[in-house]
This record gives structure tokens, C-alpha cells and sequence, in this order.
């Protein structure tokens, strides 16, 4: 399983959320630290989950980050993270 799917699993399991969009970043960053051939090393992830509400931002990428620990410790470099519940969402 790619690390993009790997990623998709966990998070929807996890946050049932309302949006998930999942972005590989990783040509940006050929050349630059942590960067392999192939790719799937830097990620940017957009949740909108009610999981969310009454947590305040850092709380948020805790969890993010506890979910995905492993995937943070072996391939995935760098994780950007936009976490919002739904009403945060639909403000313009």
C-alpha cells in the first residue's frame, strides 16, 4: 500500500471526516533533506472533521500526529496539517 493510501486509512478511521484531501509534495522537495526517489515523503493534509470540535490547534495535530506515528517515523518527512470542524469549514 502507497503511503498516500497508508495515510487515507488511518485518518478516515480515526476522524470520520466530512473532507479529506491528501496532497504529495514531494517533488517540491527533490534535493532537499528527507527526500527519497519516489517520493511520498511530504504531505499536505486538509481535514474537516467534527472530531475537532472543542480542541484547540496544537491538540488537533497531536492527535494527527499520534495517528499517523509510524508513518512519521520511518518514511514520512514532512506533514503540513489544515484542521477545521465543520463550521470552521464554512466560514469564507
Amino acid at each position: 500500500m502507497r503511503v498516500a493510501e497508508t495515510i487515507r486509512t488511518k485518518l478516515e478511521a480515526a476522524f470520520s471526516p466530512q473532507e479529506l484531501v491528501i496532497e504529495d509534495e514531494s517533488h517540491r522537495h527533490a534535493g532537499h533533506a528527507g527526500a527519497r526517489p519516489g517520493g511520498e515523503t511530504h504531505f499536505r493534509v486538509a481535514i474537516v472533521s467534527a472530531g475537532f470540535e472543542g480542541l484547540g490547534r496544537l491538540e488537533r495535530q497531536r492527535r494527527v500526529h499520534a495517528v499517523l506515528a509510524d508513518e512519521l517515523k520511518a518514511q514520512v518527512h514532512a506533514l503540513s496539517l489544515r484542521l477545521s470542524t465543520p463550521q470552521e469549514a464554512s466560514v469564507p
